[in-house]
């Protein structure tokens, strides 16, 4: 019983648990709202991927789709609790303390 509830959590083990999604997480959360274009173009990871770990992201409410006709903006969900510490853990990881 308690493997099966451990199985529909969303466990921080699988959110970093791939190096393409920490570094799409890290590049949303310092820009806030990007095209897919342009999160492919800063992590250098191809469209499949980006795509893949995008619907994952969205799953797990850290960030949200907003759709301008054919133009797609992803957002870092700041008024989620679990996404601002997620931020304030990057921006203390990679600051300058």
């Amino acid at each position: 019983m308690i493997i099966n509830k451990l199985e529909k959590k969303n466990l921080i083990e699988d959110l970093l648990g791939s190096r393409a999604r920490v570094k799409i997480l890290k590049t949303l959360a310092i820009n806030e709202e990007l095209t897919i274009s342009l999160i492919i173009s800063k992590t250098r990871l191809n469209y499949s991927c980006v795509l893949g770990h995008l619907n994952y992201l969205k799953m797990v409410n850290l960030i949200q789709e907003k759709s301008f006709g054919r133009i797609k903006i992803f957002r870092y969900k700041v008024e989620n609790m679990k996404a601002r510490s997620l931020r304030n853990f990057i921006e203390i990881w990679e600051g300058d303390f």
